[in-house]
């Protein structure tokens, strides 16, 4: 599989459409389950994935191998996500506005919730109904990796907002979750 990449990213350096498309085939599942949680519907993840081939396509020259090729394309989609939530402010506005009026104490030693038998879809449903703060806190936090003061530094918000937006994004995944088991 490895040199099968390495052939899709020789042919995609020197403009091949038939080594892009592959590299779309591969690739373009697991991206846009990215920009879909970010996006929270599916014609904007739509929108996002096409943007964000198109960067990968006219930036593949610079993908030196040095780390893994998967990681470098989920680096250029979570940027670009990230880009786009910034553009579209209303997520960050949406986090402040919540934040002023609510003055929950975030406890950051709170237990994990045991593990749900939910499918996949179902859980992937409840995130995107998320309000969009709370969706892209979850994700920056919990699926990305970001701590909540790179969080802050890249929407915009402080450190203190992000952590009481993730807990609300959990509290409100929890909630939908024990409504499905009991159902």
């Amino acid at each position: 599989m490895q040199l099968q990449i390495e052939h899709i990213i020789e042919g995609c350096k020197k403009g091949k459409q038939l080594a892009q498309s592959e590299l779309f085939r591969l690739f373009s599942p697991k991206l846009m389950g990215i920009c879909y949680r970010y996006a929270g519907n599916r014609e904007t993840a739509e929108d996002l994935l096409q943007e964000i081939f198109v960067k990968i396509f006219k930036n593949i020259e610079s993908y030196r191998g040095d780390g893994s090729f998967e990681g470098w394309l989920r680096m250029i989609t979570v940027n670009t996500c990230i880009t786009w939530v910034n553009k579209n402010n209303k997520a960050a506005k949406e986090i402040e506005l919540s934040a002023k009026y609510d003055k929950t104490i975030v406890d950051e030693n709170e237990s994990e919730n045991d593990h749900y038998p939910i499918s996949t879809n179902d859980l992937m449903k409840y995130i995107a109904e998320l309000p969009d703060g709370y969706r892209i806190v979850l994700n920056m936090f919990a699926i990305e990796g970001y701590s909540h003061k790179q969080i802050g530094e890249q929407l915009g918000i402080s450190e203190s907002t992000s952590r009481s937006q993730y807990v609300r994004a959990k509290n409100y995944l929890s909630k939908k979750i024990m409504e499905k088991i009991k159902k």
